[in-house]
This record gives C-alpha cells, structure tokens and sequence, in this order.
C-alpha cells in the first residue's frame, strides 16, 4: 500500500562512510548559483549534502543540469570532457537525473538516470537512460547470506540436482561447481552441511547500510529496473529489463555483458559471461565463460564454466563445464550432469514426479549426449560419454557403460547397449573433443580445475567395471541352456570352442574359476558375436550388450592407452623420457587411488574429498577460499595420483605385478597404445575422408570448385594436420617410455 510522508519529516541523510568524503568539500556559493541556474535542485536549500572534488580546477558545475540531488550526494572529479564507449559518445557530468544517497567517482557520465538510489558508483562509468536503480540496505548482492535481524527464511538458496530442495546450495560470489557438487551430495552428514554454511558466511558483514555497488569503466544503459546489484569493472549491460539481487563478477581480462531484455534475480554472473536476448535467471550461479541467449531459463541451476545454453528452459540442475544445450524445446531438469555435454533438440529431461513427490533426479556423466526427440524416466543414471539414440525410454535406467550406444527396442521393451562404442566406430568424436574443449575454454584466470581427456580416471574407473560386469555376465552366457546359448549367438566362426568354453563352465569349482573361464574365452573369441543381458540397466526389462566380445577387448586396450599416456606425462614432469624399475619401485611409493569423483570438473580421489571433509569439520579450514586452495594441492598431485593409478591398471590388466614383467609385456603394451593412437588418427581421417567424397555431400554444387569454396579440402583440415603431428610426437615418446625396460 502507498505511504504519504510530508516533506518535514523526510529524512534523506545516509550515515556516511568518512573514507567517502575525504578530499571532498560542499559547492561554494558561486557554483550553487550555477548549479541552481541550470536547473538543479538539492532537498537541503545550502546544500550541505552536496560534495565535490576539493582539487582546484577538478570540478566544473556547469555539467550538472536538470538534475534533483537529496540525502548525501558525493561526486569525484568532474572537469570539461567526454566519455565515449563504442559508438556511445556522452559528455561527463550528471543531466536530467534524480539522485540519492549517490556516491559517483571520476569523470562519469549520468544522463536520464530517472531514480538513483544509495549506490557507489566508481570513475568511467556511463549511466544512460536508467528508469531506475536503488539498492536496499540489506541487500546480499545474491548471496545466500542474512543481515541482521534478518530471519532464516529470507535466505536465498539454489535447489539444484532435485526439485525437492533437500539438495540446495546457498550461492557465494566465490562458487565453483565442485564446492556445489559436494554441497548437494553427501546431504547426510548434517555437521559438513552446517560448515557449509559457516564456510560461506565467513567474515561476511551482517550490518545494514550496503550501498550498491557500480565499478569502474562499467557501461549501463537503455535499463529498465535495477535493485540490490554489485556491478564489477568493465562490465557492459545495454537494455535489461529487470536486475535484482545479483553479483555480475567482471574484469578487464574478463568483461561480462548483459543485453536486451534480460531478466536476472538472485544470482551470481561469472567473470566473462554473457546473457543476451530475452534470457531469464532466477536462483542462480553462471561460471566463467558462459552464455545465456534467446530467451533461456535459468531456474534454481548452477552453470559450469565454458557452457552453452540457449532456447531452452533449466530448472533445478547442477551443470558442470562444457555444457552445450540449444534449440526450443530443450528442457534439463532436476539433474546432476557432469560436463562436456550436449543436449540435443527436442531432447526432453525432466522430472516426471514417478514418486508420490516430485524428487526424482537424473546423473549423467561427463560426455552426456542424448539424441534428437529422446526423453527419459526418472530416476536414471548415466556413465560418462553415453550417446543415447533417438527415442522415448519409458523405464528407468542404469547405464553403467561408458562410451557406448544406448537404443531403445519397441519389440521387446529391452535397451540395446553396444559398449565402447565410441572407439569401435566414432574414435574420431573422442579425438575431437580432447581438443575442442582446450580450445574453447577462453577463462583468464582458470579456479575451476577441468579434466577434458575422455580417458582419465573417472572414465577409466567406470571402464575397469564394465571389463569385470562383461567377464560376469559371459560367464553367464556359458551357462545358459544349449537352445538359449544358441538365439543368444549371433556369429561364431569357432563352434568348437563355444563348446568347450560351455563344458568348462558346467565343471567350474567356484565363481572365481567360472570367471576365469569367461574371462579366457573373451580373449580367445575376440570376433565372436553373441549377446549378454543385463537386468541392471533398465527397470523391469533389462537391457541387451550386443558386440560384448569386442567391447571388452577395446576397453582393455584403451585402459592401456590411458596408463602409457599418464606414464608419459609422468616422466616429461620428471624431465625423463624412459622409465626404468626405480622409477616404479618410486611410483609404488605414491599413494594409490582407485576410487575417484568428478568434483565440478576436476578429479580428485575419494579418500582426498574424505580428507577434505574431515579438515573442515575439525575447523582447520575456514572458508571457501581455503576450500579452493586444497583443490590447487589435489591438482599439483594429479600428474602422480595418475601415474601410480596406471601401474594399477596394468597390474590389473595382465594379473601380476609389474616388477614380474618381462620385456614380451611391455611389448604387448606397446603394440597395444600404437594401435589406440593410430587408430585414433586412422579413423579421424576416414571419418573426415567422408564428408568430403560421399556423393550426397556433392549433391548441393554446381561443381567441384564452388564444393572445395564451401567446404574446403581434406589438405586443409587444421585439425588433421594437428592431429597428425601429435601422433607422430606421441609414437616416438611412446617407443622410448619402456626402452630402459627391455
């Protein structure tokens, strides 16, 4: 309800910060005069409330016009100039505009500010044509903080990863997506969830009188409503609509914008971001490097750095880095996806409230890239680098599988699970997104560690349980009935050997003898193509492994690649480039990691993460900074958590220790990573060979010209060319990695 308040008791006056009003003095007679003869008008008739620069020669007040000024109003230096920005070309000082409780730095230029409510504005800065902009005194800059007096229920937080709120994250202008993954997750331990808090509201000022905040060489016009904002420098926001509760973090290494029509309330903007056209964000947190446009929703999410999202609605998601979402009817929803992301047109993930509540959730590993018009039942779960084929899957799944081809089948109401599907037939899309991602992350200043090898330890991990969940189930399949055995066989070439595999299973002691029989028959029938079923992957129906024999042979083989890859990273730390058995006896000394998290993006190994938790609790870390620097510790480790995870691996691979090897095994080791590498190059240039001799690629032309003007030629692709180079350096460093060992 509107409020009356006569005119002798308006009380303008703010308590003023005295640092404001240092070198400052109150206008003399002969400049009021000039002030009061160009229009001007101040609640106080001396105007006593009015500062300016103290300097001689630093304030001219023939550029203040048309404008009212009540409560306290401070102005930095103001002499004869103009301010350009673009095409923008405004003379400095303050016309045609309302002011209050205004403290403005150097040379600005304020023009058509209409309301101008308790703020700081700092030197260069362009307002022009603002309806309004106040800020209140208690605002958080969207914060999840409280002032004081406040009550718990004005506190702001982000209901990510479900929509029942039970995994809410309050946002900090600091906020990474790993300190958001490991707030929604481990939501039992109530004392870590209570240090959150405390974390977050370290060293926070709960006392009232904020003023806004305005840095310098920041640019704001044709704005409707700005409210409780925390604009930092050299950001640029040109026709937003409403502005509410945020923190737009920006710098000059690192400018954000924020464009016409905008909607933004409660949030944080990372450094480098843009929103544009229409774009709404309630609740929030966008990273670095990220943009929102043509007309995006943004509800209750946080946004990783590097991503991507435009015609698209997102409600109640946790998005790591490298997320990629276009086109209208793209909806995300209640989901943890970890990174390096694409979703897909017409691509449908969301809370189908399969409970009595709606609290059904999605994971997706890194990779996530569901196909066209494809939609999901909650709750499912996803490996990393699944590429889910077009459709509609009506059950909940489990696919435990990482780079593989899921397909839904009408026939039978089964999934179609082909593992390792993308070094069986897309190598090409693995390369390319080794290197995209580098390419594309434009952060100045990186916080937000990022893994963006598709073999790492995440990866590799999910890897190692698909080789034994392949072995398990074989042994299943030489089990089965002889008619079963045979609609379960699709193509084997060596009848004889099934049998003999099958007669060994039925005489098998224990489960581990069995295993090794299934185990021993994948290697010896690496062609054969049969069929597994996995009743894990899919409520109720299950799923079909189809290739299972050779899925299981390419993972092993890239579970080597990825050892003599970290290896090789290994000793180029160690300025070496051969390893002897010191060298092993030495990576045996380092802590080995088999359980590992994808934390925001960065790995880092369960027991770490545990460590972590039990440093907060017992308060010998205080706030999220701190937070921030033990994730720069796990980092500088990764390089040797990796290497004594990969003589692990190949110990698990080959069933002996290392030190049992002979010269045969590390030769086996490298035919095995030669053939990965060449294989990766092979088929990138196939696959690229393709688009430039199908038929159907030529169909559109007049001519082979005006095709090579359009597409270019295969001799012209930079990334083959790139490619190229890097296998042959990688060859030659992979040749010299186990010389000492022969």
């Amino acid at each position: 309800m509107l409020k009356i308040t006569p005119a002798s008791k308006i009380d303008n006056l703010k308590k003023i910060n005295p640092d404001f009003i240092k070198g400052k003095r109150n206008p003399t007679s002969e400049e009021i005069a000039i002030l009061e003869k160009n229009g001007n008008s101040s609640s106080d008739p001396e105007w006593k409330n009015f500062f300016v620069s103290s300097e001689y020669g630093k304030f001219n007040p023939s550029q203040i016009r048309q404008s009212d000024f009540s409560g306290t109003v401070i102005i930095g230096e103001l002499f004869d100039s103009e301010i350009s920005f673009h095409d923008l070309k405004l003379r400095t000082g303050i016309y045609s505009s309302n002011l209050k409780n205004v403290c403005i730095g150097d040379n600005c230029a304020v023009q058509n500010v209409r309301y101008l409510e308790n703020y700081k504005i700092g030197s260069r800065v362009i307002l022009f044509n603002i309806m309004e902009m106040s800020c209140t005194e208690h605002s958080k800059f969207g914060e999840g903080l409280l002032k004081e007096g406040e009550p718990e229920l004005n506190r702001i937080w982000i209901g990510v990863g479900n929509e029942n709120n039970r995994r809410a994250v309050l946002p900090f202008s600091d906020m990474i997506p790993a300190d958001a993954f490991l707030w929604s997750r481990f939501r039992e331990d109530k004392e870590l969830m209570q240090r959150f808090v405390e974390l977050t509201e370290f060293e926070k000022s709960k006392e009232l009188g904020t003023y806004g905040i305005v840095e310098d060489d920041v640019v704001i016009k044709n704005s409707t409503l700005l409210k409780d904002v925390k604009v930092c420098s050299c950001a640029y926001i040109k026709g937003a609509l409403k502005l509410k509760n945020i923190t737009i973090l920006s710098s000059e290494d690192e400018p954000s914008q924020i464009g016409e029509g905008v909607e933004m309330v409660n949030g944080i903007m990372g450094f480098g971001s843009h929103v544009f056209y229409h774009a709404i964000a309630v609740r929030f947190v966008i990273g670095r490097n990220c943009h929102l446009k043509y007309g995006a929703r943004l509800l209750n999410s946080v946004l990783g750095d590097n991503s991507t999202v435009s015609c698209c609605e997102l409600l109640n998601n946790l998005i790591f880095p490298f997320h990629e979402q276009h086109h209208n009817s793209s909806f995300l929803i209640a989901s943890t996806v970890m990174g390096q992301s694409n979703i897909a047109s017409a691509a449908t993930i969301g809370s189908n409230h399969n409970s009595r509540s709606p609290d059904c959730e999605m994971i997706a590993g890194r990779g996530f890239w569901p196909g066209l018009c494809s939609d999901f039942k909650f709750d499912s779960k996803f490996a990393s680098f699944v590429l889910a084929s077009k459709g509609s899957y009506v059950n909940e799944l489990n696919i435990t599988y990482p780079f593989s081809l899921v397909a839904p089948s009408y026939e039978d109401c089964t999934v179609h699970i082909i593992p390792a599907y993308w070094f069986l037939y897309n190598m090409f899309a693995i390369v390319r997104n080794k290197y995209k991602f580098q390419a594309r992350d434009k952060r100045f200043i990186k916080v937000q560690h990022i893994e963006t090898n598709p073999l790492a330890p995440d990866t590799v991990q999910e890897i190692i349980f698909s080789v034994n969940r392949l072995v398990e189930l074989t042994s299943r399949y030489l089990k089965l009935p002889s008619d079963d055995c045979r609609k379960m066989t699709k193509e084997n070439s060596n009848p004889e050997l099934l049998e003999k595999f099958r007669e060994l299973a039925k005489s098998a002691k224990d489960s581990a003898s069995l295993l090794q029989i299934a185990k021993d028959y994948l290697h010896q029938n690496p062609d054969s193509k049969f069929l597994l079923t996995d009743d894990r992957c899919q409520k109720k129906f299950g799923a079909i492994i189809y290739k299972p024999a050779q899925g299981y042979k390419e993972y092993r083989r890239v579970l080597k690649y990825f050892a003599a890859e970290c290896l090789m990273e290994y000793v180029l730390k160690n300025n070496r480039e051969s390893l002897c058995m010191v060298d092993f006896e030495t990576i045996e000394e380092i802590p080995l990691y088999t359980k590992w998290f994808n934390v925001g993006g960065q790995l880092i190994p369960e027991e770490k993460v545990e460590e972590l938790f039990a440093k907060i609790k017992s308060r010998c870390i205080n706030n999220w900074q701190q937070v921030h620097a033990y994730y720069d510790e796990c980092q500088k480790n990764y390089t040797d958590y990796k290497a004594r995870y990969s003589v692990y691996i190949i110990e698990f691979l080959y069933s002996k220790k290392i030190t049992e090897f002979n010269s045969d095994d590390f030769e086996d080791i490298l035919q095995d990573v030669a053939f990965v590498a060449m294989n990766m190059l092979e088929s990138s240039i196939s696959i690229r060979e393709k688009d430039f001799t199908d038929y159907f690629r030529s169909i559109t032309f007049r001519n082979e010209e005006e095709k090579n003007a359009v597409l270019g030629t295969l001799c012209d692709d930079e990334f083959l060319k790139k490619l190229k180079a890097s296998t042959e350096d990688f060859i030659n460093s992979l040749n010299k990695l186990f010389v000492l060992m022969h």
